[in-house]
């Protein structure tokens, strides 16, 4: 039977749904990590499987907090070998994927674009296909608010329905992938669910990212560098809020929906670097935090902002609950006392103006 002509109304609200046992891919990074050790320690009953390949962002240090847990495996593998997901699918017996697994930086995908595609694009679709021959009950897909491409001040939030348009390598992988996630919902009625999120920050987080970059270089009595005049602007959403978003969509979402994960904490690169400044080195005085701050050269294509509107999360229960003061309070704290090594492959190379992608396809 075909689709019908017309559209049907969406259901507004759904039955609670109760996984049995969840696969979390990337879950040795950053975000999924976070939403690793909130299932392990909040749900005993359920058994939180985590797929991750250990690439130079992610660290299995991440989960020592549960690596004794009963309710708790880790398995490394790439997302890449159909005949490993399979496996991995029917022998832990998985009902719910949280796909997380991803290349983030957008710096590297100026650099080294082919490795985002086979990592984001055709990692999710080797995904998506096993998890429809296994009969997953719910897929819920991590995206990111990039896909929407820039907003302007003039521009309305961006809400869940709007045509995606994205300007730089890392997002077009994104964007895709959720096009063939979402296809599979249509096509075959798997139960999936898209999330796009803010910048997130927070513990765990390897430090190529804006704010644990700035951080660690305040800490090494670096300056702090911002790529072109700093006037592009984020909305940054510490990690456990986001930790907790999961939490809600996971049992409250609803199947072949779209969230949009936000908060209102809007700050240019600028303001960051000052805050930090501030926060990091408070014998700094006021008049001479410029004084540590650096301008480098600009990435190839900056988008001026995000602007997300997450009604609907907020609609499900969900709310943030830590300021982005707080946030950085603690996340400050956590990184004065770890040590460089809590990656594997160290951070030193990060914390440059300008990274060299590893696996850099020279031109």
């Amino acid at each position: 039977m075909g689709e019908p002509r017309h559209k049907r109304a969406k259901l507004e609200e759904a039955a609670e749904y109760t996984p049995s046992t969840i696969l979390v891919t990337g879950g040795a990074g950053f975000i999924a990590s976070h939403i690793v050790l909130r299932l392990v320690n909040k749900y005993p009953q359920y058994k939180i499987v985590c797929l991750d390949k250990l690439d130079y962002c992610s660290s299995l240090r991440n989960l020592d907090a549960v690596k004794d847990k009963p309710n708790f495996k880790f398995i490394k593998g790439n997302l890449c070998s159909a005949d490993l997901l399979s496996y991995v699918l029917q022998t832990e017996k998985i009902d719910t994927i949280i796909h997380a697994a991803a290349q983030t930086h957008v710096d590297n995908s100026f650099g080294n674009s082919f490795a985002f595609t086979e990592n984001n694009v055709l990692g999710t679709h080797v995904l998506a296909e096993a998890a429809k021959k296994a009969g997953i009950k719910r897929f819920v897909h991590v995206s990111t608010d990039e896909v929407y491409g820039s907003s302007y001040e003039e521009d309305p939030c961006r809400k869940e329905g709007d045509v995606l348009e994205p300007t730089n390598p890392y997002a077009a992988t994104k964007a895709a992938a959720e096009s063939i996630v979402r296809s599979y919902w249509y096509s075959f009625k798997m139960p999936v669910i898209v999330t796009r999120g803010n910048n997130v920050f927070g513990p765990h987080q390897y430090p190529e990212k804006v704010i644990p970059k700035f951080v660690r270089r305040m800490i090494n009595d670096l300056p702090v560098c911002i790529h072109g005049d700093g006037s592009n602007s984020r909305h940054y959403i510490y990690v456990e809020d986001v930790a907790s978003a999961f939490d809600t969509i996971l049992h409250k979402g609803v199947d072949g929906e779209v969230y949009n994960i936000g908060c209102d904490d809007e700050f240019t690169n600028l303001e960051v670097a000052k805050l930090l400044v501030r926060a990091v080195k408070p014998e700094i005085a006021e008049e001479d935090v410029s004084k540590h701050i650096i301008h480098v050269e600009d990435r190839a294509f900056n988008d001026v902002r995000y602007f997300i509107d997450s009604s609907k999360l907020q609609s499900l229960g969900w709310q943030c609950e830590i300021s982005f003061e707080e946030g950085l309070r603690r996340t400050i704290e956590w990184y004065r006392n770890v040590d460089r090594k809590w990656w594997p492959i160290g951070t030193d190379s990060a914390l440059a103006p300008h990274p060299k992608p590893a696996g850099a396809i020279p031109l």
